[in-house]
């Protein structure tokens, strides 16, 4: 997992898609996402690092303006 749409192919594998028209509420509600998939034990560890790296990458991004 190396980029954003990285992160929203693997939410898709899950049937998770997330598009609200707002993309910092679609990025929180992505990182909540791949929180709940962890807890649920559906990804490993390093891929729910990875996927909250960039997410919170894209994040900072948006708010640092």
């Amino acid at each position: 997992m190396k980029t954003l749409y990285d992160v929203q192919q693997q939410l898709k594998q899950y049937g998770t898609f997330i598009y609200t028209g707002n993309r910092l509420a679609d990025l929180e509600l992505m990182m909540d996402e791949v929180r709940q998939l962890h807890q649920s034990q559906l990804i490993d560890k390093d891929d729910f690092q990875m996927a909250l790296l960039l997410l919170k990458q894209e994040y900072a991004k948006r708010t640092d303006g």
